[in-house]
């Protein structure tokens, strides 16, 4: 049985079920039942993860049962905000997931070692220059038989070349109220000034911003002018890092992440607050070999909470 293993002379406790030496040679967890769960955690949904695995809510729910039986605890919360792992799923869900990883990548080698696998990834500057980078290098050195296409570019024009096909996956910024994805993280947008000087108080505001195809730029511009505040645009440019410098040097204020907030920078309190948006990993296949290593890559980089280097949006 897959679970926290702490050995204590008389049994094992998994998953804080204590189980003697015998019983546990008699517990498996089945490969389609942890599919199952891992599918309801990220659509927090049994419709939508009925949709993703192809098949009816009934069946999946059923999946849930069984696996829910074989831990001996509950593994999932249902509420009004949808489906949420317990403490006990919590703990269940990173080894679901690896265990799932190993299964894909032992039938993809043999499949036929000499198969290569071609997966096209599209990503965000400022997560392709990140940590994105050196960890799916790493993970490329291990896996000759994959060969990885990586595209880096604007959020809004990675996620219309992934509806045309072009795309594998992608992780993007998107607003919160269009495709949820596999899997999505909120994105809490903060107004910023230069450290060295307000700039609030300026008629009309100088503004820096994206491109007009770019993110943060529409809400930007909506969200003054709904609280009738004069502005202009004094910077341009769909490279973040040309962004920061330019609002720490004082050229004007913007909008952007929090997590972009780098020394030289500070938030703003005192204009209109503007919605969050999110971060979305967006699949087409994930029965694709390594699709699940590149999206655990792409969550560990957004979970990480690392301010974000300058690139693009």
């Amino acid at each position: 049985m897959v679970g926290m293993l702490i050995l204590d002379g008389t049994g094992i406790l998994k998953l804080n079920i204590r189980m003697s030496i015998s019983e546990k040679s008699n517990v498996s967890f089945g490969t389609d039942l942890l599919r199952a769960f891992v599918a309801v955690v990220d659509a927090s949904s049994f419709t939508a993860a009925a949709s993703h695995l192809n098949s009816t809510q009934s069946t999946v729910s059923q999946k849930i049962l069984r696996l829910e039986d074989l831990a001996r605890v509950r593994l999932l919360d249902r509420g009004p905000r949808g489906i949420r792992p317990t403490e006990a799923g919590e703990r269940l869900l990173g080894y679901a997931r690896r265990i799932l990883m190993l299964n894909d990548e032992a039938a993809a080698a043999l499949s036929g070692a000499a198969r290569r696998v071609t997966l096209r990834l599209g990503l965000p500057e400022d997560f392709a220059s990140g940590q994105v980078t050196p960890a799916l290098a790493a993970f490329m050195r291990t896996r000759p038989q994959l060969k990885l296409e990586v595209t880096s570019g604007l959020s809004r024009d990675l996620y219309r070349r992934y509806r045309q096909g072009e795309f594998d996956l992608v992780l993007v910024k998107q607003n919160r109220n269009g495709d949820r994805g596999r899997m999505h993280w909120p994105e809490p947008l903060v107004w910023l000034e230069s450290a060295d000087g307000a700039m609030t108080a300026a008629d009309p505001l100088p503004l820096v911003a994206f491109p007009p195809d770019g993110l943060y730029r529409a809400e930007m511009i909506d969200a003054l002018d709904r609280a009738g505040r004069d502005w202009q645009l004094v910077y341009t440019s769909s490279s973040l890092a040309g962004l920061q410098s330019a609002i720490a040097a004082g050229l004007g204020i913007g909008l952007l992440p929090r997590r972009a907030s780098l020394p030289g920078l500070r938030e703003i309190g005192l204009l209109p607050t503007v919605e969050d948006m999110e971060i979305a990993i967006h699949c087409a296949d994930s029965d694709i070999p390594f699709m699940g290593d590149m999206i655990a890559i792409l969550a560990a980089a957004v979970e990480s909470g690392k301010p974000l280097p300058g690139c693009g949006a």
